[in-house]
């Protein structure tokens, strides 16, 4: 009796044991489900604050263009930015393999990478540029209260936050803290700028770096990396082999790559195709047909380099055989289309055509000759007509002809040094030495002493167009294809001799006395070539082409695209990508002039241009293409205008400035002197000057 009274409590102390792991289990599935419900509702919330992000950004850039059209006076100069050019020796480190990895775990690297992937302007390298920056960042470790970025100073690194918190202060003011997973910092490895914001660390932080050098050589060497494998694989097709270098170059620019699964049909017999393929990885299996109701009789495979459908790039081909991906990874292929093939060799034949200005170099070459006796104590400050970062620019007369006056940009060789600058100013002189158009400033003597470098250049009394923009607040389009006008005529002088401007804007178009353009400020300028490329950063936050941004390497159809962003400025008053600061400028371009809402004062045909001016793809782009300007100037905005009249300097301007005399000014806005003396330079960069 006794025995069966304790089985009796075992088997109820078991029955309720059994019950509360059930009720138990019960309420941690109920927990999983609640937790489900509350990471979903957290992915919707993420999901819907990124696209209102995406909103502002976007009607920001709107708002911001609107506002312009009502306060003409309020608008503010677009300053150019640039990243100091690789010299000689670090641009060729990169076949080296010299760039230095830092060895760390698997967390880590997930880590950083997920905190380049969910950044909006980190997530649109590729995989591969990715892992290349995770393999090259560094460790470095913060004290609490430790300042890891500092208001105002210049800046040269990116950070990923590991483990920690760190503030983030602006003016003093709190504007928001970050934990693990955030990338900061980054505008910096683009070029050089001042730091916006403090950032310090709130407990002991453990972050990941990488120097903006080290990240332009990882860009560089990626690039043309891909590019010099591209070319490999085009000389193995027995019809290019013999190509030049230029020309391998630029259709390696227009080949996309493609993956296919095992299995997949890349091409199908009896189909019609007009594109060409090489297998960059893996292998293919040909079979044919003898007959519609035959089966698929296996012919060979096709290797790694192996390429086929080349007779499509001459005409249409009907394909006389199947193609299938046969790899368990899949195949990879570079292809080109016949269209993108045709317009690539047309335009390498537009843009190997030089001007025949032999007459016109020796009418410039003597009117240069006239002051080459000039000396700098011969000239006379009347006023200043512009400042920016480097220096002055002054209206100056010869004391020994007050009839002629020119304006004399005179930039400090301390500040070119510290912003490692002296290249392009060297450059900038040397293609203004060489160019004689009327649709571009004239240099006519430099000189130098042990503090400033002198550009004595033609004077252009009618003053900027950003300034008659900024009282008018837009232009109508009369006054705007006018402009626009002599700037293709700018553009396609210097695209002809393989030189890119980079530097498109309102503030860098002077107009002479008859009211026509000149460009002006040559510093971002380069004698590239046809069919190369660079790698510098350089531009207007406003202006600068998607590859630019991306460090993806960039060529003469930059210029193509300032032109739709310039089109764009001079119809509305803003350009059609701006935001409150360079990073979310550059984040709203990325995502496209496509996402753009355009202005009501641009009518459907200019909308049309400037979206055709504003590809993504610099090789889809108008004017990149096998015509060149021509075909942006056949565009139908363009209709009816007088080309022939302009390149003559027939064609009445719109808008005629006035000047009263060679010393008037009065077309530029007033400036403050500079009592700044600036130190010494001699270490002699400077001798070729």
């Amino acid at each position: 009796m006794y025995n069966h009274s304790i089985l009796l409590t075992k088997m109820t102390k078991k029955k309720e044991t059994q019950q509360t792991l059930e009720e138990l289990q019960r309420r941690l599935k109920m927990k999983d489900e609640y937790i489900e419900r509350l990471e979903h509702d957290l992915r919707e919330k993420s999901e819907i604050i990124t696209r209102l992000n995406s909103l502002v950004d976007k009607y920001q850039s709107v708002f911001s263009t609107s506002q312009s059209l009502l306060s003409g006076p309020k608008r503010r100069r677009n300053a150019g930015v640039s990243a100091e050019p690789l010299r000689g020796t670090q641009a060729m480190e990169f076949r080296k393999d010299s760039i230095k990895k830092y060895d760390k775990g698997k967390k880590s690297k997930a880590t950083i990478k997920q905190a380049i992937l969910e950044n909006d302007f980190m997530k649109n390298y590729d995989q591969q540029e990715i892992s290349e920056i995770v393999d090259c960042m560094y460790y470095v470790e913060y004290a609490a209260d430790e300042l890891i970025i500092k208001e105002g100073e210049d800046g040269k690194v990116m950070y990923v936050l590991e483990d920690g918190e760190v503030e983030v202060t602006k003016d003093g003011k709190k504007l928001c803290s970050m934990g693990p997973g955030k990338v900061f910092g980054e505008l910096a490895i683009l070029y050089n700028t001042k730091r916006t914001a403090t950032i310090r660390a709130v407990v002991p932080c453990k972050v990941w770096a990488i120097d903006r050098q080290s990240f332009q050589m990882i860009m560089m060497r990626q690039g043309i990396v891909k590019q010099e494998e591209y070319m490999k694989f085009l000389k193995s097709v027995p019809a290019m082999k013999a190509l030049p270098q230029e020309t391998l170059a630029r259709m390696a620019d227009v080949i996309d790559e493609y993956h296919y699964n095992n299995g997949e049909y890349i091409v199908r017999q009896g189909a019609r195709g007009d594109t060409f393929f090489i297998i960059s990885n893996g292998r293919v299996k040909v079979t044919r047909k003898a007959s519609e109701n035959d089966e698929e009789k296996y012919i060979r495979h096709l290797e790694k380099g192996d390429f086929f459908g080349e007779k499509a790039l001459r005409g249409e081909e009907m394909r006389t055989a199947n193609i299938i991906a046969d790899s368990k990874d899949g195949v990879s292929c570079l292809v080109m289309d016949r269209e993108s093939f045709n317009q690539m060799l047309l335009s390498l034949e537009a843009l190997s055509r030089t001007y025949d200005d032999d007459t016109e170099n020796i009418n410039v070459r003597g009117v240069r000759g006239e002051y080459a006796n000039l000396k700098l104590s011969d000239l006379v400050v009347i006023a200043t007509l512009g400042i920016g970062g480097f220096g002055r620019v002054e209206l100056v007369q010869t004391v020994h002809d007050q009839s002629k006056t020119f304006a004399l940009k005179t930039m400090k060789k301390s500040h070119i040094v510290e912003t490692r600058q002296q290249e392009h100013i060297m450059s900038e002189k040397r293609i203004l030495e060489e160019c004689n158009s009327e649709f571009i400033v004239k240099l006519y003597r430099t000189f130098k002493d042990r503090k400033y470098l002198y550009m004595m250049l033609e004077c252009l009394q009618g003053g900027e167009v950003w300034t008659v923009l900024r009282d008018r607040g837009s232009f109508d389009e009369p006054i705007a294809k006018f402009y626009t006008g002599c700037v293709v005529e700018a553009l396609a002088y210097l695209h002809s001799r393989g030189i890119i401007y980079r530097d498109l804007k309102p503030e860098n178009m002077l107009l002479d006395s008859k009211g026509y353009v000149k460009l002006v400020d040559f510093g971002f300028a380069k004698r590239l070539g046809i069919g190369r490329k660079t790698w510098t950063f350089c531009g207007t936050p406003e202006y600068v082409a998607p590859e630019i941004i991306l460090n993806k390497g960039h060529d003469l159809s930059a210029d193509y695209w300032s032109l739709g962003i310039l089109m764009y400025e001079l119809l509305t008053g803003s350009p059609p990508f701006t935001a409150v600061d360079p990073m979310r400028t550059y984040n709203i371009i990325l995502r496209g002039i496509d996402a753009i809402e355009f202005h009501r004062k641009i009518t459907r045909v200019a909308a049309n241009l400037i979206k055709k001016l504003c590809r993504d793809n610099p090789s889809e782009r108008l004017g990149a293409g096998k015509g060149g300007f021509n075909d942006v100037k056949k565009h139908q905005w363009f209709t009816g205008f007088n080309w022939e009249g302009l390149q003559k300097g027939k064609l009445e301007a719109p808008i005629i400035p006035k000047i009263a005399s060679p010393t008037d000014h009065s077309n530029f806005d007033s400036y403050p002197g500079d009592d700044e003396v600036p130190p010494d330079d001699i270490t002699g960069w400077d001798k070729d000057f």
